[in-house]
């Protein structure tokens, strides 16, 4: 019999979203024999205590006699349970400084961690996250800075909303002009959810080559690849996967986008050796027409030269201007205004929940189970109080000779 423990989130700030959802949980008791699931008791989620124990979920004040804890967020030091192991997003596999303690602190611990971002799949798809959900709720919140922006509507914001069938109830208010042209970037989780939610307020999809060179009696949105906001240099044959390789071949080829667009929102992976998507100098370019700018991937000063900061869920709003590329008033009709919060899922934590556990009982759980295909252990970055050998990689990072 395998115990599993949900734990309670603590780090700070709160993070309202679970692994599993009260049914899931229940779903996994009723039809896993080999599993036993309890739930650590918790005033922070969403999801109430008495939501699980109304499913017959067991609530336990300590989880120490669990052979695996489950998360979201980063486990604080001194939470952390000897020779257990753990999943969560640990925020150490690409060196982050601020998180070598974390990571010292389970080698140190004999515990073996399991990162859901380092969950793949054979072909080295990413198998879990809350992706969808980032996309889902920066689309929505692009249109609340322009309904900001202009006056035209105002929005309830998605946190305030229980969930997200309140949250799309308010779609309805939206009114955008004709021909009103909205480009996104990417093709992965983020853009499946900005398209959900661009298809639900009944904007229709048009191909990038549509958008730059017709006008509409409608709003209309193109979702652009790579081979669309990039191109060689020499104009020789484009080919998706050398971008991906070797992106430090390509130059951008965004502006003529940003020239006839009016929302820009990303939902892109974007590599540090690649080109910007538009830069600073672009964005003073007096044919540059975007004035919403969503940026849902969210690199700072990076990509999308406008987004010079994260913004908060609570205050998720500032405005750019571009000749002085400084942030300015929000009410400033000449500036650039940027949605750039960086942990969207958080507004809609029961939602979002829901569609990453539901991705866990069916891609992960199997695995735990018996792991055939490596998947968990590809994705354990230490365990028996060293790193495992995919992550050899780390030492220079836990020496302390690399802090970058």
């Amino acid at each position: 019999m395998m115990k599993i423990g949900v734990i309670k989130e603590g780090k700070n700030p709160p993070d309202e979203r679970v692994p599993l959802s009260p049914k899931q949980c229940k779903e996994i008791n009723d039809n896993f024999p080999s599993i036993k699931l309890v739930v650590q008791k918790s005033n922070v989620r969403r999801f109430k205590d008495e939501e699980y124990a109304n499913l017959g979920i067991q609530l336990v004040d300590s989880v120490n006699d669990c052979d695996v804890l489950m998360g979201v967020k980063e486990v604080p030091i001194n939470e952390l349970i000897a020779d257990k192991m753990y999943f969560y997003f640990s925020h150490t596999i690409k060196k982050q400084p601020y998180n070598r303690n974390l990571l010292l602190a389970m080698m140190d611990k004999n515990i073996s961690m399991v990162d859901y971002e380092a969950l793949t799949a054979p072909n080295g798809m990413r198998l879990i996250g809350f992706g969808k959900y980032a996309g889902i709720v920066g689309c929505y919140n692009s249109f609340y800075a322009y309904g900001i922006r202009t006056g035209e509507f105002d929005l309830k914001r998605a946190y305030q909303c229980e969930d997200q069938a309140e949250m799309e109830a308010e779609l309805t208010k939206i009114k955008l002009p004709n021909n009103y042209k909205i480009v996104t970037t990417g093709g992965g989780r983020v853009n499946s959810g900005i398209e959900e939610i661009l298809t639900k307020v009944g904007i229709r999809k048009v191909s990038a080559s549509d958008i730059l060179y017709n006008d509409f009696n409608e709003p209309v949105y193109a979702q652009l690849l790579v081979d669309d906001y990039y191109k060689k240099p020499d104009n020789s044959e484009f080919k998706r996967s050398e971008v991906y390789n070797h992106p430090e071949l390509f130059e951008r080829d965004f502006l003529k986008f940003a020239k006839v667009a009016d929302m820009y929102i990303s939902g892109h992976f974007w590599d540090e050796d690649a080109p910007y998507i538009f830069t600073r100098e672009d964005a003073k370019h007096p044919d540059f027409k975007i004035s919403v700018v969503g940026d849902v991937s969210c690199d700072i000063d990076a990509a999308v030269a406008c987004t010079l900061r994260p913004s908060t869920i609570t205050d998720p709003l500032y405005a750019y201007d571009a000749q002085s590329e400084k942030e300015t008033t929000i009410n400033n009709v000449e500036a650039i205004t940027v949605m750039a919060v960086d942990n969207l899922p958080c507004e809609l934590p029961k939602d979002a929940s829901a569609d990453f556990g539901r991705e866990f009982i069916d891609k992960i759980l199997p695995n735990l189970i018996d792991d055939k295909e490596a998947i968990i252990k590809n994705a354990t970055i230490c365990k028996g109080g060293d790193l495992t050998g995919e992550y050899e990689y780390l030492r220079d990072y836990v020496n302390g000779e690399l802090t970058a």
